[in-house]
């Protein structure tokens, strides 16, 4: 499965080559949690600014323009030696385009050095704690005991049901799904 996503998203290798460097670095000074941490608010700036979202993918700006704007944001943001240093290294050999897919791979290395599995859910409506009691049992019982971190979406264009996505699994039981398939189903017949 790899080999299928490499060759069809070459910078993969990048971003897995630059997470593993930095996840020994992290385990090295013992700092992985922090380091998951302050990738995962960095990537969440990029993905709330449109400005640094495109700053980051636009191959307009020179290294030097890159690391200066980046550094100046990391200064001002406050995040930790190691994290810094990493997104400066990565701005200065021009790789900032790949960095929300380093942030990823890294969170997948510290998720598996730990026995962390992530589910994606998506709902029509909030859950109650109830229902986010039992998604949470349900979702350790087919990781196989695994802790599950469980992120919820709310898409009120699901009309119902649910989907989850718990590694490489993926269950669609929206009603939205449903009805569509009926509708071909129909389409099919008639």
């Amino acid at each position: 499965m790899a080999e299928v996503e490499d060759s069809v998203n070459p910078t993969s290798g990048v971003a897995e080559r630059y997470a593993q460097a930095l996840f020994s670095l992290a385990q090295e000074k013992k700092v992985t949690d922090a380091v998951a941490e302050a990738l995962g608010n960095f990537g969440d700036m990029i993905e709330k600014s449109s400005d640094l979202k495109r700053f980051v993918a636009s191959p307009v700006f020179s290294a030097e323009q890159q690391l200066k704007a980046i550094s100046a944001l990391l200064s001002q943001c406050g995040f930790g030696d190691v994290t810094a240093n990493f997104i400066k290294l990565v701005a200065s050999k021009r790789r900032l385009f790949v960095l929300p897919e380093m942030i990823r791979a890294y969170t997948a290395l510290n998720d598996k050095a730990k026995g962390v599995t992530r589910a994606d859910v998506v709902v029509a409506a909030p859950l109650s704690s109830d229902h986010s009691a039992a998604l949470d049992s349900a979702l350790r019982q087919v990781s196989g005991g695994q802790t599950v971190k469980v992120n919820v979406k709310v898409d009120p264009s699901i009309i119902g049901g649910i989907v989850v996505k718990l590694g490489s699994r993926m269950v669609d039981a929206s009603l939205k799904t449903k009805l569509n398939s009926l509708r071909t189903r129909m389409k099919e017949v008639g």
